[in-house]
């Protein structure tokens, strides 16, 4: 194959396949993308489809059974400060402060070249981006689930990576947590202007924040069924898009494609 590396982010021909207890598990199948620099791009499908997997490899958690992954023109075989990735579960420490489990990640990025001063300053300032910066010195215990997980942005944003990776980061929110967030990452990215890619299962959320929504086909050995781009302008208010007919025409086909074309099989056969 043709390495092609016009995307920033780049997944060519990738397979992954797992080893357990039953066998080999297809979990993906010849994966294709190109996110550009700069590119919102949002990861959908149903439970078992692999958006997760995909995820990992990227970030480099996983490394593919075959195919290449590059990032920015460079291979990805680990992890690396040039991509921030924020779970689902906060993954804060819970003895350290808001400010440490931060400091630890700019420590990490820049301790070898920056004095006390500057790292201190890049972790108030990663804090104040997501409106943290009130709670310094409370710990994960302290705060609501809500701003544990404007810790866990702040902490990825700190390393000022290239790619912010999110795994269904809002989830385990209620609804207008879930709102807020959502709107404020919408300013953060537009600030920041970072390249991001989101795993998520909602549909609404893919609409507002993302320039493509890759749909995926149920697994095992699942791949991209189609790759839908979102024509709104940006800055976006949710309000105001809940009438637009660009964003109902978006919604309508990612949930065609979803529970129409790809419908997930309730059973099993024993």
């Amino acid at each position: 194959m043709t390495t092609d590396n016009s995307g920033f982010i780049s997944v060519e021909g990738v397979d992954m396949r797992f080893a357990t207890k039953k066998g080999s598990f297809h979990a993906l199948r010849d994966v294709n993308l190109k996110v550009a620099q700069g590119e919102f791009v949002a990861l959908i499908g149903h439970s078992g489809c692999g958006k997760s997997t995909l995820l990992n490899l990227v970030a480099g958690l996983l490394k593919p059974t075959s195919g290449v992954l590059l990032c920015d023109r460079r291979e990805i075989s680990e992890p690396g400060p040039e991509r921030g990735v924020v779970f689902q579960n906060h993954s804060l420490l819970p003895w350290l402060s808001c400010f440490d489990n931060v400091q630890l990640a700019v420590e990490r990025v820049f301790g070898g070249k920056e004095g006390k001063a500057s790292l201190a300053e890049r972790t108030r300032s990663a804090l104040a981006l997501v409106g943290m910066d009130h709670a310094l010195g409370k710990r994960p215990h302290e705060i609501s689930g809500g701003m544990k997980q404007r810790v866990g942005i702040a902490r990825a944003l700190a390393m000022e990576p290239k790619v912010l990776l999110l795994d269904e980061p809002f989830g385990a929110l209620d609804a207008l947590t879930r709102a807020h967030l959502q709107d404020e990452l919408l300013k953060i990215v537009s600030r920041t202007r970072s390249t991001v890619l989101m795993v998520t299962h909602d549909v609404d959320e893919a609409v507002l924040l993302s320039d493509r929504i890759v749909m995926m086909t149920n697994g095992p050995a699942a791949t991209i069924g189609q790759v839908m781009s979102v024509p709104l302008e940006r800055p976006r208010d949710r309000l105001a898009l809940a009438e637009d007919t660009t964003y109902m025409h978006c919604r309508k086909e990612v949930l065609d494609f979803l529970y129409t074309r790809h419908r997930h099989a309730e059973a099993v056969a024993a």
